[in-house]
């Protein structure tokens, strides 16, 4: 069966996160009153398994995300066969 996974990888907290901080500055000079601003990956996968969430973790665990700084989370979508 084929499915689609919608995969967020971000920092963990407490991490320096060194674009968002350049893009909060951004918004900030920008008159924007930002507080904090994180950037997340976002990742979209269209593929075919009989075990989809097996398979997502493995990607995510294997290479979308680095287990030391990261968190991921996903949802698995059916697209059918």
């Amino acid at each position: 069966m084929k499915y689609k996974a919608k995969i967020i990888v971000r920092l963990k907290e407490g991490l320096n996160d060194p674009e968002g901080r350049v893009i909060g500055k951004a918004l900030k000079n920008l008159g924007y009153k930002i507080e904090d601003l994180k950037v997340p990956k976002y990742f979209e996968v269209v593929f075919e398994s009989d075990k989809p969430e097996k398979e997502v973790e493995e990607m995510c665990k294997r290479l979308l995300a680095n287990p030391v700084i990261h968190t991921y989370e996903y949802q698995l979508e059916p697209l059918g066969e």
